[in-house]
């Protein structure tokens, strides 16, 4: 019987002398899916991955790959590969001869050699630059090069850390595109490591956002940004407003809540009358206008940035909370500087704020 997760990661912990870098985590990774996962430096991303491959032996914990334990079995017997942040590529071979490199040391038959390392240049549109050198090649191509070099192993699971870290901005989106639609055709899993949300809301199937060594969240990207379980990856996760609040009344799944003088109505479940509670609100769930509402807070603008297609607009609610509200450009352009201290009034839907714990 076919294992059901190519990965499985079962309470792994590891620590470096006194610090916990892995701190018992259980994580599963689906035939197919392109997971990824995210948090910022020293969060133990990285070395979940690096034990995935083998690089790492956990304290405690099991690695098991398709079913089979491997905790202890070194990194040349485990069907994967790994592709680094700086392609650790071979200054002296050429393109034919990186990608090679691997097939070489297994000593597989010359012709096959031949015939997978022309697939594989193909599949990642190098095909005709075999010859070239790695220093006669653009940051995107030495990108490509380390990825056949990969692939060309026909790998079960592709581990990637942070492979795009070194490109520029325009061809780095360019590629986040271009490593989805290759996952996608080559139909075996990819576990992504990046520091990047963007990065990760633009190619994952699940996102795993950890934190201090711990898994925080993990979910489709939309759940991940939309329905936020912690204030930590609320923060980490896009732009977010946190605003304080107290609890009024409760009724049919919605909860009124006090915010300086006002109430709004916000989604809720199994809260209490008078418990104090934090809200997140994104600053593309906020409309802005000149007049109030009955699910309005009031306002003054105490800031405004020009974005090209939006204007962030920072909002004091004059209680020493202030939140960040990002406006559509749809109509003439107005000054940023003539709506300094302009009074403003803010309405969302109450499904669109969100309730931390």
């Amino acid at each position: 019987m076919e294992a059901a997760f190519e990965v499985e990661l079962q309470h792994v912990t590891k620590r470096f002398g006194e610090v916990t870098a892995v701190d018992e985590v259980s994580l599963s990774v689906l035939k197919g899916e392109f997971l990824t996962l995210l948090g910022p430096s020293g969060c133990g991303k990285t070395t979940l991955l690096r034990m995935i491959a083998g690089f790492e032996a956990p304290d405690s914990g099991r690695v098991i790959l398709a079913g089979r334990d491997v905790t202890d079995v070194s990194p040349n017997e485990r069907n994967v590969t790994t592709v680094f942040q700086h392609y650790a590529l071979f200054p002296h071979m050429t393109v034919s001869g990186n990608v090679a490199f691997g097939l070489e040391r297994r000593r597989v038959a010359r012709d096959e050699i031949k015939r997978r390392v022309g697939a594989a240049l193909e599949m990642v549109r190098l095909a005709g630059l075999e010859t070239r050198q790695p220093s006669e090649l653009s940051g995107g191509q030495q990108q490509r090069v380390a990825l056949a070099r990969a692939l060309v192993l026909e790998p079960r699971v592709l581990l990637l850390d942070e492979p795009l870290a070194a490109l520029d901005l325009k061809l780095r989106k360019q590629m986040q595109l271009e490593l989805k639609s290759l996952q996608r055709r080559l139909g075996i899993s990819f576990v992504y490591v990046t520091h990047d949300q963007e990065e990760a809301l633009t190619m994952s199937d699940r996102i795993v956002v950890m934190n201090a060594g711990r898994i925080e969240q993990t979910g489709r990207a939309e759940e991940i940004y939309e329905h936020p379980l912690t204030e930590f990856v609320a923060g980490f996760i896009g732009v977010s407003n946190i605003i304080e609040g107290v609890i009024e009344s409760v009724s049919d799944g919605y909860s009124s809540v006090r915010i300086g003088n006002a109430t709004i109505k916000v989604a809720s479940a199994g809260l209490t009358n008078a418990e104090r509670v934090r809200l997140l609100i994104r600053p593309e769930k906020i409309s802005i206008a000149i007049a109030g509402s009955e699910q309005s807070l009031a306002g003054e603008i105490e800031s405004a940035v020009y974005l090209g297609e939006s204007t962030q607009l920072r909002v004091s609610l004059g209680d020493g909370q202030a939140l960040t509200v990002l406006e559509q450009n749809r109509s003439a352009f107005r000054s940023t500087e003539s709506r300094i201290g302009q009074r403003v009034f803010l309405h969302w839907e109450p499904d669109s704020a969100v309730i931390l714990r």
